[in-house]
């Protein structure tokens, strides 16, 4: 009997071990598909919740974005004792309505136009014109738009019209800080960058730095959408407080504002400082403007601080520093002697006093009382040409301070390198150099502090996003006169606001130390001086035995009176009373 024999098959495996394999391997595919489905549910969770706003703001190619990428501007303040805070923001971020369409879901543009150029005071057939862009997929139609505008136009619920917030820069004292803070406004590229002043000379530390997105691209440098993206946050800028003090500010500001209308004047300039430090307190100018419309502005030149902008020959208020100098040198004293015959000859030119007068046997004291040009032409002879220049250099003319602002220009001082008497004579009452007003208040402060020049400094501290504080320190120059001398020169100074000149910028109760100057002002249409023009200058320092504050304030052509002693010198006065009440200085003397 034949059996049948199932043959049997070469490499042929038993069942059960096949068995096996196979659910090692469909193990495998579930993990592999679990890790798959995890990795997605990450990725999802990364997109729809961690990036939620920036993708999809990125897909919709609307405005939002723009907060991922670009940092928050810092804010900018001024020191206010009287705040909790001790500080008080003057340049802030402020938030704008944007209003924006999307063509492509417009459904009437002339309607739609007409509606929105009721409300937002638009060209209706601009508007027109710009919604019928059907493959435009944005259009910006207005920014800036007010509260009010905003919720009339979102009350409408116009299909294809949307909402956005633009951060801008916004400045709550006005004109009272132009100068100082300057503005933001756009480069050539649209991107928000400060000018002039504060904004423009800390700009790269005030704006931070820009966010960017990381990802693969094609050769053609199109972003490949399965690839990996990472967003790199913006870094925000940081905050800056300056050493302006908040009332003083406004105080100083105001009454320049009403002197120059007062005397129908073209403009003027106040600075002071803390003559201990190089803090300054209060920094103004007129003209001015408003940083918040800043575009309105007609003339360009205006955006120029005159604090540090506009040199011009400081006349009389220079003599203190001329006899300063002398005294340090010990070629004169206050009671040194010389006789005023009224004029002086050098060469060609003859020079005389501003009175015309001839007065006679005359010390230096009384040289500063009554302005005389003859005495302190008398007090250059006596130091020497060249001793006078390195003088004036030393005090920081013809260089610039160093303060932290845009614009600043040096003066010039170049006419005393020249040859002949003539030059070293003329500026010795401050004719024939110029010089800005914060480099005369530096000079005086230098005076009024022992006679050690400190660099004027605008910034008290700047406070990076994390916390992190650099606190300005102040910085001594150098020690350009003795202390001795100072202190001598400052009691000469004080004479002329008891015997002198300038008795309308003294303050009952204190003893204040100061000087007037009305200068004369150069033809911009040839040589010699404009007979119809002056700048009046009061420069000086309160106390006179502890100074706490070195302030000058100009006039720029006043109308109505020739003599800075009717125009600077009350002007002073009244911001000096101020300060020492404001300062809370107990008097020194009976009132």
């Amino acid at each position: 009997m034949n059996r049948y024999v199932r043959p049997i098959r070469r490499n042929a495996r038993p069942r059960r071990a096949f068995s096996g394999l196979f659910d090692r391997r469909f193990r495998l595919f579930q993990v592999v598909v679990l890790l798959a489905f995890a990795l997605v549910g990450v990725r999802l969770f990364v997109l729809q919740v961690i990036s939620h706003d920036f993708y999809s703001a990125l897909a919709s190619n609307q405005h939002e974005i723009f907060a991922e990428l670009f940092p928050k501007r810092g804010t900018i303040y001024l020191k206010d004792p009287r705040s909790s805070s001790g500080t008080f923001p003057v340049a802030v971020n402020k938030d704008y309505t944007l209003v924006y369409a999307v063509p492509r879901d417009i459904g009437d543009p002339g309607l739609v136009a007409g509606q929105v150029s009721d409300i937002l005071g638009l060209d209706e057939s601009s508007v027109e014109e710009r919604l019928s862009h059907r493959d435009d997929p944005y259009e910006s139609l207005a920014r800036r738009v007010s509260d009010e505008q905003a919720d009339r136009m979102k009350a409408l619920k116009i299909g294809g019209i949307g909402f956005g917030s633009e951060s801008y820069r916004f400045y709550p004292e006005k004109e009272y800080l132009s100068h100082v803070l300057g503005f933001v406004g756009s480069d050539e590229q649209g991107k928000q960058i400060g000018r002039y002043g504060i904004e423009g000379f800390w700009n790269d530390e005030l704006s931070g730095k820009p966010g960017y997105l990381e990802t693969e691209r094609d050769p053609l440098g199109r972003w490949i959408g399965a690839a990996d993206r990472q967003l790199v946050p913006a870094q925000d800028g940081s905050d800056i407080v300056l050493t302006i003090d908040r009332s003083i500010q406004y105080v100083a500001c105001d009454r320049l504002k009403k002197a120059v209308i007062q005397h129908d004047a073209d403009g003027g300039a106040i600075v002071i400082m803390d003559p201990s430090t190089g803090a300054v307190l209060a920094m103004c100018g007129l003209p001015d403007f408003d940083p918040n419309d800043f575009s309105k502005v007609a003339d360009a030149s205006v955006f120029n601080n005159p604090a540090i902008f506009e040199a011009y020959e400081p006349g009389s208020i220079f003599k203190p520093i001329t006899l300063a100098a002398a005294i340090d040198a010990d070629k004169v004293g206050p009671n040194t002697t010389y006789e005023d015959t009224g004029q002086v000859q050098i060469g060609p030119y003859t020079i005389r006093n501003s009175d015309g007068k001839a007065n006679g046997i005359q010390t230096m004291t009384q040289v500063l009382e009554k302005s005389l040009n003859t005495g302190t032409i008398f007090a250059v002879r006596e130091l020497g040409a060249e001793p006078f220049l390195e003088y004036v250099r030393g005090f920081g003319f013809g260089t610039g301070s160093g303060i932290e602002l845009e614009t600043e220009v040096e003066g010039n001082i170049s006419s005393l390198e020249k040859s002949g008497d003539i030059w070293s004579a003329t500026a010795s009452y401050g004719q024939g150099i110029t010089v800005t007003p914060l480099q005369m208040t530096a000079a005086m402060g230098a005076i009024a502090n022992g006679g050690k020049l400190m660099r004027p400094y605008l910034v008290d501290r700047i406070v990076s996003p994390d916390g992190r504080e650099t606190v300005t320190e102040p910085t001594a120059i150098r020690q350009i006169i003795s202390k001795r001398a100072s202190t001598l020169v400052g009691g000469m100074m004080v004479r002329v606001i008891e015997d002198g000149h300038g008795k309308r910028a003294g303050v009952p109760g204190y003893w204040v130390a100061g000087k007037t100057g009305t200068a004369q002002v150069a033809r911009t249409d040839g040589g010699g001086y404009d007979d119809q023009a002056s700048i009046g200058s009061f420069v000086g320092f309160a106390p006179v035995d502890d100074p706490k504050f070195v302030m000058l304030v100009k006039i720029d052509r006043p109308k109505d009176v020739q003599w800075a002693e009717s125009s600077a010198a009350p002007l002073f006065g009244e911001i000096a009373d101020f300060l020492l009440n404001y300062m809370q200085i107990p008097p020194s003397r009976p009132k």
